[in-house]
């Protein structure tokens, strides 16, 4: 891939070398930007350094020359003109509060991270402004299976920001022939989206376990898409954002793929595995699985109906069978096709 002009010799910080991580970076140093890729594991560091290769992550992906893995976070962080924080949501307030005093203010920061904080239920932005009011402020979310991407399997994402120097940048910094950026300027639908869709993914796992035919796993994420909307819209998001890569797009890759981490953890569970042992075989973090407890408290709390959502964490959480799931979609209040086209109970 040619090098892009207006990003050569452009630093730029990539903060954790898990796969999506690891994907982005190389996307960014293929475009020309010289690329600090920070992670904690200084035998994975070693292991770049000789190989090219993130072999527990992104194995048979080579890396790119212009990519410089490293555990000093001080120095990974300077002159870059971009940051963006890439590890799970249980580590990210913690990241961010470490990068105070080293993060200036014209360095944009960008969150690739999808989850929720259970804590006042921050969304990774607003830790992000929290931290760093004076900072323009990005997330990146959509249908991103960073091994297809690591492979440059056509893929596109969604970057949003209230800022359209940041949408605009990110669109030059990543956009490459196998992967397209599109822009949103709601954050806040676009991050839960790809919070929302991981417990869904759990769910459709669980059926495809159970022998589901076609027709279920089309009901279950068409369902999940109207739940999921439900909620978001009673949070403050735009229902319009659902209809994109970073609603129903995000939602069908993770509920149809293997790849998919919370795909995985269901399809274990309706196997008869324990959570636990879903997990431990996965060997990576599930988002879904502390999702599904946030969610629903604050689902409850509010008096927002979602009945795959209650059923799901009896599932999980309480030892109910896993045919709970099924009796709760089909017993449930009966409601309009599409959310939103009608009054509820019109």
């Amino acid at each position: 891939m040619s090098e892009n002009t207006q990003t050569q010799n452009l630093k730029a910080a990539v903060l954790g070398g898990g796969s999506f991580g690891t994907a982005i970076a190389n996307i960014l140093a293929e475009n020309g930007f010289k690329v600090s890729l920070w992670m904690r594991n200084t035998d994975t560091i070693a292991q770049i350094l000789e190989t090219r290769e993130n072999k527990q992550y992104l194995p048979g992906v080579k890396l790119h020359e212009n990519i410089v893995p490293t555990d000093d976070l001080e120095s990974g962080i300077a002159d870059a003109s971009i940051l963006f924080y890439a590890v799970p949501s249980k580590s990210f307030r913690e990241l961010v509060e470490r990068t105070e005093g080293l993060v200036s203010k014209d360095q944009i920061l960008i969150s690739t991270t999808k989850g929720i904080e259970p804590e006042g239920f921050n969304l990774m932005s607003d830790i992000l402004r929290g931290v760093f009011p004076a900072n323009s402020i990005g997330v990146i979310s959509g249908p991103n299976l960073a091994k297809e991407i690591g492979a440059r399997q056509l893929a596109a994402t969604v970057i949003a920001s209230k800022d359209k120097r940041v949408r605009d940048f990110i669109q030059q910094s990543l956009s490459c022939e196998f992967f397209r950026i599109y822009v949103n300027a709601d954050m806040y639908g676009v991050e839960l989206g790809g919070a929302l869709k991981n417990i869904y993914a759990i769910i459709t796992g669980m059926a495809a376990a159970l022998g589901y035919g076609e027709n279920t796993k089309a009901m279950l994420i068409t369902r999940s898409l109207a739940e999921m909307s439900r909620f978001a819209v009673s949070q403050g998001a735009n229902p319009m954002t659902f209809l994109g890569l970073a609603g129903v797009g995000d939602l069908v890759a993770t509920c149809v793929s293997p790849l998919s981490r919370n795909y995985r953890v269901g399809y274990a569970i309706g196997n008869g595995e324990t959570l636990d042992e879903a997990v431990e075989a996965l060997g990576e973090v599930a988002e879904g699985i502390n999702t599904l407890r946030y969610v629903r408290n604050q689902a409850n709390d509010t008096g927002i109906y979602m009945p795959l959502v209650n059923a799901l964490y009896e599932v999980i959480f309480n030892g109910a069978e896993v045919n709970q799931v099924a009796k709760a979609l089909m017993t449930g209040e009966h409601n309009t096709d599409v959310e939103f086209s009608l009054p509820r109970g019109a």
